[in-house]
């Protein structure tokens, strides 16, 4: 096995150019780019990438990509006093993808070498041919310029060279200010870091590398009475980020355990909700995973016709409807990003070799965007993909995978003392709790982490038990106030499973707080009738 690669130069790239035909096709780019920052190659690689391309095409394929890629994760977990947790695992492989006879084949290996890829290369146009006999829709790219370029996440502090006990030094700091606050019995706070190195090439000419690294910090406060043998928890709202440790470092999640664990002792004591219907404002650290299940997932094309189905269902915004459903209510526009600072998703070209970019999902109100990759942007008549091609790892298919996903704020500068001071009977939630959704991502149901009823303009109280249950748009045309740009905020997962095998991958969505009107509020609490 080739070890995993250090940091490169353009020079070593500009070396192997020479050698092989699909760089060749990259000369003037890398011309173009010799004032840059330097590419991360090395000539090693560089006879791995030539030998799939050049096995690929010698076996019939007309297009083929090598991706190489590294994975590594690294997670720590503590409990009040202790280190409960340590887990690393890292990944390296090659994989080569294929059309030939217009179908998909795919191989990879765990040995990254010259003659490893060219067996996986042949086996790949082996399995496309097979799937030749089956497929219906011919495998058509929409057009793509051959990129060369780098592309990495903007950070400081590489968390991977951060030591364990630094890590573990800021958690069970946490932990002790937590479990100061009387009533408080439990505190479990943990990191996760990611990174993903990937190097890809392609027979039209494309040549890429990025190194993308994402940080997961958190903890959560338990509160018990034992006279009533009840419980309640309250998490920390951090949000996962595409960052180095210094997101984790100048976080103020020290700062804010003694609130957390006051307000995990709060809501053991807090007034059961009265069900019924009540105007919500949603706090983007509540918001976020209703956008992601209620518009990311049903705006992804394959599910919209039906080619996938796995973890998320299908959806209800079939193709007939794009460019005619009313989503929202006019002044919401939603838009794909995936040049997001910090996003999860954020990346300079995704596993098609496209430009990542920009575009609107929902503009004002309006269905108007899929998601979609090269090979998906042909069924909808578009010229051009929207760069959200992505495989987990070497030896993951890549698939259409989610974006980052956003609400736009609102026009006006309004904060969200604005939005409170407008409602006369409503409930502020903040955080995630539990969640349901049907198979069409129509019909829902979400909870949360803090829930504070909204009397005459002003928070009045700490409720508990609360979740919020309606349809899609009945949901989304009930949003008639908008946090401005000022309060508008990242939220996200580092896990979002789809396919099968299933893959898994981050994103974020960005939202400021927002109402929604007359929305249904129901007792989760099954043991009482408030």
């Amino acid at each position: 096995m080739v070890a995993a690669p250090m940091t490169l130069t353009r020079r070593s790239l500009l070396r192997g150019a020479g050698a092989g035909a699909a760089l060749a096709l990259a000369a003037p780019a890398l011309s173009r780019l010799a004032d840059a920052r330097g590419l991360l190659t090395e000539r090693t690689l560089d006879d791995v990438i030539q030998a799939g391309l050049a096995a690929a095409k010698k076996a019939g394929a007309t297009y083929a990509d090598v991706r190489i890629v590294r994975r590594r994760w690294e997670s720590i977990q503590t409990r009040e006093d202790h280190v409960s947790g340590v887990s690393a695992s890292e990944s390296y492989g090659v994989g080569v993808r294929v059309i030939a006879g217009g179908a998909w084949g795919f191989a990879a290996s765990a040995t990254v070498t010259p003659a490893e890829a060219t067996r996986a290369a042949r086996l790949a146009v082996d399995i496309a041919r097979a799937n030749a006999r089956i497929v219906k829709r011919p495998v058509t790219l929409a057009a793509e310029p051959p990129h060369v370029d780098v592309w990495q996440t903007p950070l400081s502090r590489d968390p991977f060279k951060i030591p364990l006990e630094d890590k573990a030094e800021l958690l069970l700091a946490i932990n002790q200010v937590a479990l100061k606050q009387k009533g408080v019995k439990y505190v479990s706070s943990s990191f996760d870091g990611a990174s993903e190195w990937k190097l890809f090439a392609s027979s039209e000419g494309a040549y890429l590398e990025q190194d993308i690294v994402r940080v997961a910090p958190g903890y959560a406060v338990t509160a018990v009475d034992v006279g009533k043998g009840e419980f309640a928890s309250r998490a920390h709202e951090i949000a996962p980020m595409q960052a180095g440790w210094e997101y984790v470092a100048d976080s103020t999640m020290l700062a804010d355990a003694p609130r957390i664990a006051a307000e995990a002792v709060e809501k053991l004591n807090a007034a059961p909700v009265v069900p019924g219907k009540k105007d919500l404002i949603l706090l983007p650290s509540n918001l976020w995973l209703t956008i992601h299940e209620s518009i990311g997932h049903p705006t992804e094309l394959d599910r919209a016709l039906g080619y996938e189905a796995n973890f998320a269902g299908t959806s209800f915004a079939t193709v007939d409807k794009l460019g005619k459903l009313e989503f929202a209510a006019p002044h919401v526009d939603v838009y794909a990003d995936k040049t997001t600072t910090g996003g999860l998703a954020t990346c300079g070209y995704d596993d098609d070799g496209v430009a990542t970019q920009k575009w609107d999902i929902i503009k004002g109100g309006r269905f108007v965007g899929y998601q979609t990759t090269r090979e998906q942007a042909g069924w909808i008549n578009e010229p051009r993909s929207r760069g959200t091609c992505y495989g987990e790892n070497f030896g993951s298919f890549p698939f259409q995978r989610m974006p980052n996903i956003s609400l736009a704020p609102g026009k006006k500068e309004l904060s969200l003392a604005d939005l409170v001071s407008a409602t006369d009977d409503g409930i502020l939630i903040a955080g995630n709790g539990s969640w349901s959704i049907d198979h069409q991502r129509y019909n829902f149901q979400f909870g949360g982490q803090t829930f504070h009823e909204i009397k005459k303009g002003k928070v009045t109280r700490m409720l508990k038990d609360v979740a919020y249950q309606a349809n899609t748009l009945a949901f989304w045309h009930a949003c008639d106030l908008l946090g401005g740009a000022r309060t508008w905020q990242l939220g996200g997962s580092m896990s979002d499973g789809k396919g099968e095998p299933g893959q898994s991958n981050a994103v974020s969505h960005g939202c400021p707080p927002a109402r929604f009107r007359k929305i249904d509020v129901l007792n989760t609490d099954t043991r009482r009738t408030p």
